[in-house]
């Protein structure tokens, strides 16, 4: 079952963020991830707070999306979050259509 990595996010320095989407990028593909969404414009339609910047990941599985968080590769993106972005950060496993 598919697994989504939901992160909703604000830029704090643009040149550090740039560094940290290509190595999460990077990271993301090597463990079978791809992007649904990344950065288009999101619109809160009911409740708050406000929209922030909203990216989509999809994983084969909820096993790999933790592989991937917890991985030496994605721990060197890491190291550069901080100074990059600040964000909320949401595993949710996917639906099974019945």
């Amino acid at each position: 079952m598919p697994a989504y990595v939901i992160s909703e996010v604000e830029v704090r320095d643009q040149a550090a963020m740039e560094a940290y989407r290509a190595l999460a990028a990077q990271t993301i593909a090597q463990y079978g991830g791809r992007y649904l969404a990344r950065g288009g414009a999101a619109e809160v339609v009911e409740g708050g707070p406000p929209a922030r910047t909203v990216i989509i990941v999809e994983f084969p599985s909820m096993a790999r999306a933790r592989e991937w968080y917890a991985s030496p590769e994605y721990a060197e993106a890491l190291k550069l979050r901080q100074a990059a972005l600040e964000r909320r950060l949401m595993f949710v496993e996917g639906a099974v259509s019945a």
